[in-house]
């Protein structure tokens, strides 16, 4: 076998020489239609105690490159056909690990190099608890005792600011929120220390408020340790609040690199300006009433960075409400024992009520782990609620029997947040989005695939996508199938549980602008569940703010964003990373509101949500004196 490590005095390598180069890289995939190059020629270097941004679209070659690095891209069916991936271990010696054996590629794994996962669910194992995945991560790489290691998990999820991080780490991957698994996933590659830390996109799944206190740790262990971060991302406002470089990805090829500063201010490229363009900014729908279509990644220069004219609210949205939710409650009981009884409720969703008119958007927004997706759920019945009133149009869906909701669900259609795991991996693009049609209006033959085909190029993905399977797709195009199914049978009612999130700028305008298009023209409502604040502000007619299970702040897009009165509310918007170098957010790990628990004991009776309307339709709950969120 031949040794590919060397000593950097023989390579030429000075001691303040990059920890990773990466030289003409080119990764090929093998397809049914012939070999295809995801990436082509990429070069870039990473210092120590950097961080280098990678930007670019869905399908790009972002997460290709930094799975090339972890050598995992051969498991997607992958192959490093050119190019040479230097990386300086910890005892100064370099190695290329394009051409290191597997063996030793498991001792770096991890150990060396760790690596946040884009989808939370399907990088954590669901036979397993927590603690086993995250002690045998430490396990693996230090020679410590089990108790140690465990003492070192339960610490990292404190860090994560993670709720009752010893009851966590008995739970499993499905009990918790996804925001959640994205920051057990975040432990998992911090937990040995890396030297280098690649991210991908490791923010998608969380709330501004975590968000920022990840960037913030992030930030702290570069700084405190010299670890290298690379940072792959869409969120421009992420890359200007951390990124020391940039590089911009188009196609599988570098089109530009050079310091934040510069990228953001000076962008040499049309492809790069457009970008920056695309993004939407908190704060820009100041002084409007309606939502605005999103500005679009088109290259010509001027017409991506034109405002575009707000959205016409059809005359339906005036109509009775189509959706009425009243005094919604969903608990999930805490049993304990050998008689497995019932000794506390997770109070997740507690005496919420809303109305969505035709025609309208109303987004839940609200900390990881807060009840926005039970909610969402509950509504649908995916999960049965204690007590209520969900009222579609005039029917009680929680008074359905099981063949009532199967008609109901036609009505009625959700996006799911992670787009793997809504996806069956078995099953072929087309038939998994010509499944609903199928069910419900008997179509075959040449019109389904006319039907599939248009749905296919309203979420503007290639025709020739229609053979492939979910492995085969990236994180943003597989959740632009999930859409086109959710789609198909053209629902009065629409619960997007963060719908958007693991899209790039331009996908998701495009979806966002379609959604608004299918609202303008057949009057569907729709619940909007996001954490992305400056997207919810140019979308939605209506806001509520969830916390611990119930709304604390409902009212107009404009008075929520513009006149918050809750101070959760405040502190939501606070936290929003701003798209600007030259306007980064002290990095602090103190700012975080104290999380209050969920969980009461079986015999807790809650209080009612009583609201105090500030303005016309604007109503902010009324806080006990000892509340955890005093102004």
């Amino acid at each position: 076998m031949v040794d590919t490590s060397y000593a950097p005095q023989a390579s030429g390598l000075k001691p303040r020489d990059p920890l990773v180069a990466i030289a003409g890289l080119r990764v090929v995939f093998e397809t049914h239609s012939g070999p295809i190059a995801g990436v082509r020629d990429v070069s870039f270097n990473i210092s120590p105690g950097e961080c280098l941004c990678v930007v670019g679209e869905s399908g790009s070659g972002k997460s290709v490159s930094a799975l090339s690095l972890m050598r995992l891209v051969e498991f997607g069916g992958g192959r490093i056909a050119a190019g040479e991936l230097r990386f300086r271990q910890a005892d100064g010696r370099v190695i290329d690990l394009a051409q290191t054996d597997q063996a030793r590629m498991r001792a770096i794994r991890g150990g060396q190099i760790g690596m946040i996962f884009q989808e939370p669910m399907t990088a954590l194992n669901p036979v397993f608890t927590i603690e086993r995945q995250l002690t045998e991560v430490i396990l693996t790489h230090r020679r410590i005792p089990t108790a140690a290691a465990r003492a070192r998990a339960l610490a990292l999820l404190t860090e994560m600011q993670i709720s009752e991080p010893e009851r966590r780490l008995k739970q499993y991957p499905h009990e918790l929120s996804g925001g959640m698994r994205q920051r057990v996933v975040i432990a998992m590659a911090m937990a040995c220390e890396p030297r280098l830390l690649i991210c991908d996109e490791p923010t998608t799944a969380l709330d501004v408020t975590v968000q920022a206190e990840i960037l913030a740790l992030i930030d702290r262990l570069k700084r405190a340790t010299g670890t290298a971060v690379l940072f792959i991302t869409h969120d421009m406002a992420v890359v200007a609040q951390m990124a020391d470089r940039v590089v911009v990805m188009y196609r599988g090829e570098k089109v530009e690199e050079g310091p934040v500063e510069a990228i953001f201010s000076d962008p040499q490229q049309a492809y790069t300006r457009a970008l920056l363009a695309a993004v939407p900014r908190l704060g820009e729908m100041r002084g409007t009433t309606l939502p605005a279509p999103m500005r679009g990644l088109a290259t010509g220069d001027q017409s991506s960075a034109a405002t575009p004219r707000p959205v016409a609210t059809p005359a339906a949205a005036a109509d009775a409400p189509l959706l009425d939710v009243r005094h919604l409650c969903t608990r999930f009981p805490v049993r304990k024992g050998l008689l497995r009884r019932t000794i506390a409720n997770v109070h997740a969703v507690e005496d919420v009520s809303f109305t969505i008119n035709p025609g309208q958007t109303l987004s839940l927004v609200g900390e990881s782990g807060c009840g926005k997706s039970t909610c969402g759920r509950s509504i649908l019945r995916l999960i049965q609620p204690l007590s209520g009133e969900v009222m579609l149009e005039t029917q009680n869906v929680l008074a359905q029997s099981s063949q009532g909701m199967h008609a109901l669900r036609r009505k009625m259609q959700m996006i799911f947040q992670d787009p793997y795991a809504s996806l069956n991996p078995r099953m072929r693009l087309f038939d998994q989005v010509a499944e609903p049609l199928v069910n419900y209006t008997r179509m075959s033959g040449q019109a389904l695939h006319r039907r599939v085909a248009e749905l296919f190029d309203r979420v503007r993905l290639p025709a020739a996508f229609i053979d492939l399977y979910p492995h085969e797709l990236s994180g943003g195009q597989r959740q632009r199938v999930a859409i086109a199914r959710a789609l198909a049978l053209e629902p009065k009612l629409i619960i997007a549980d963060e719908a958007v999130s693991a899209l790039d700028v331009s996908v998701q305008a495009q979806v966002l602008n379609l959604l608004m298009e299918l609202q303008a023209d057949l009057g569907i409502a729709c619940l909007f569940i996001s954490h992305d604040m400056s997207v919810v502000e140019r979308i939605s007619h209506r806001v509520a703010v969830m916390y611990l299970g119930r709304i604390v702040e409902i009212g107009p897009r404009a008075a929520i964003f513009e006149t918050p009165q809750h101070p959760y509310t405040r502190a939501l918007l606070a936290a929003v990373p701003i798209a600007d170098p030259s306007r980064r957010k002290a990095h602090s790990l103190t700012g975080h509101p104290v999380l209050r628990s969920p969980i009461h004991p079986a015999d807790y009776v809650p209080p009612p949500s009583l609201y105090t309307e500030v303005a016309p339709g604007h109503l902010v709950l009324q806080m006990p004196a000892d509340a955890p969120l005093a102004p």
